[in-house]
């Protein structure tokens, strides 16, 4: 019969916050160590006699340590996050993610990246002029961009957010829809408010409305302009044409920085290879001032079972 190896916390609110609340973390930590866990007083018990597990650990513990200092309280997707780039010797990964973060000026409310892959995200949406971030649903594409670009706007880096997305979704067509145009277009920008409610006061957002911060608009209504010292958002990519992504692209002026997100397993248009967005990611890869981010299932934030589905997904593309 094996020993029980034990790690002795000197903090017992970094206890608390590790384990999270009514110790919601503890399966999990014990699925990822391979181990059974509990705790007595500020002394955490581990049923193994495997030191290497022990150590590895402990390792996690002093990463997720520095975590709680900064404000961030572990969730499953930093807990798996540490866990694998300790396992792996990347721990250069889990540096990058104490480092980087935004907080929004009005909000309460400070931003943390939950992968690898979303930290590379935000320093890119930091660093350059533009970032086409392609990936599967819930991976947090839309939703980190509003971050930064409100960040930006409120921060008064920018003049304006401009967020746009391509009316194409499902087959449906607008004019078949009822309503306005107003009533016609808004199921499709929902999503994009969803953000913004997440992050600021909902009387934040009608103001920036009222007083031209912010602008949320079909791509059509991109045709034309000239948009300078501005934060822009293309959202759904995928379902851009390869007019329609030049005519976006030709938009962006001094000062500006464009971000574009979409998800190329999930086109809308009637033939995959008229994407804008699959166009562009051959065409427009060597300029420097550009920087393309893919996410991948390990991204997945919005739920484990979606992940599950991603994952099921890219096998079925796979295998045909």
């Amino acid at each position: 019969m094996g020993k029980n190896l034990s790690i002795i916390l000197n903090d017992n609110d970094i206890l608390s916050d590790l384990f999270g609340v009514h110790d919601e973390n503890i399966r999990l930590l014990e699925e990822l160590l391979g181990v059974k866990l509990y705790t007595k007083g500020n002394e955490i018990i581990l049923e193994t006699d495997d030191e290497t597990i022990v150590d590895n650990f402990k390792s996690m513990l002093g990463q997720l340590e520095s975590h709680i200092k900064l404000g961030q309280l572990p969730d499953p997707d930093l807990l798996r996050a540490v866990h694998r780039s300790i396992n792996n010797g990347e721990t250069d990964k889990t540096e990058i993610l104490k480092k980087i973060h935004i907080s929004i000026p009005q909000s309460k409310k400070k931003i943390f990246p939950r992968s690898y892959n979303q930290a590379l995200y935000l320093n890119a949406m930091k660093n350059k002029e533009m970032v086409f971030c392609i990936g599967p649903a819930g991976t947090g594409k839309t939703f980190l961009s509003v971050v930064q670009a409100l960040a930006e706007v409120l921060g008064h880096k920018k003049r304006k957010l401009i967020v746009t997305r391509p009316v194409v979704q499902a087959g449906e067509n607008l004019g078949y829809l009822p309503g306005d145009l107003e009533q016609k277009i808004h199921p499709y920008l929902r999503p994009i408010y969803d953000a913004f409610e997440a992050l600021i006061p909902a009387a934040l957002i009608k103001k920036c409305e009222e007083n031209g911060i912010i602008e949320i608009a079909p791509l059509a209504y991109m045709r034309g302009r000239t948009l300078s010292d501005c934060f822009v958002i293309l959202d759904e990519a995928q379902n851009t044409t390869k007019k329609q992504m030049m005519m976006f692209l030709t938009r962006i002026d001094a000062g500006s920085k464009a971000i574009i997100t979409g998800d190329i397993t999930q086109i809308d248009l009637p033939r995959r290879k008229d994407s804008g967005l699959i166009h562009v990611m051959s065409i427009l890869k060597a300029i420097e001032e550009i920087q393309f981010i893919y996410f991948n299932k390990e991204d997945v934030v919005r739920s484990r079972l979606v992940k599950k589905i991603v994952h099921a997904y890219e096998n079925v593309q796979e295998d045909s």
